[in-house]
């Protein structure tokens, strides 16, 4: 059997965080949801001998994403461009990655699920 494709995702990950362009935003913060979708390159070594060198840790994921989400920004762009960047600079087995960062009650004076950014990048 070969496997032609491993993704890992992380879905509905909750923060409190300080983003926004309005002042008010970085003082009051707000609720953010991540999802995560990342591509592994190579995770034979996870799929066939349980092995978890041969994929990436979900709890060493989830805390390079709370310390980016910790750091206010003006725009969700650049909070998940930083999240992107940083699990690519720790996790070398990951081939491409998708961010669906999501500002769960944005001041627009509207009725909403929340407004959202998705980036995607490849190694």
């Amino acid at each position: 059997m070969t496997i032609t494709n491993c993704e890992i995702e992380l879905k509905g990950l909750r923060f409190y965080a300080f983003h926004g362009v309005l002042e008010q935003e970085h003082k009051v913060g707000g609720d953010y949801t991540v999802d995560l979708q990342l591509r592994l390159s190579d995770a034979d070594a996870a799929i066939f001998d349980d092995k978890l060198d041969g994929t990436v840790n979900y709890a060493e994921v989830y805390d390079l994403v709370h310390h980016e989400m910790a750091v206010p920004s003006a725009l969700l762009e650049h909070v998940a461009g930083r999240i992107l960047a940083a699990i690519f600079d720790r996790f070398p087995k990951v081939a491409a990655a998708t961010i669906h960062l999501r500002k769960v009650n944005p001041p627009m004076g509207a009725a909403c699920d929340g407004c959202a950014v998705v980036l995607t990048a490849e190694r």
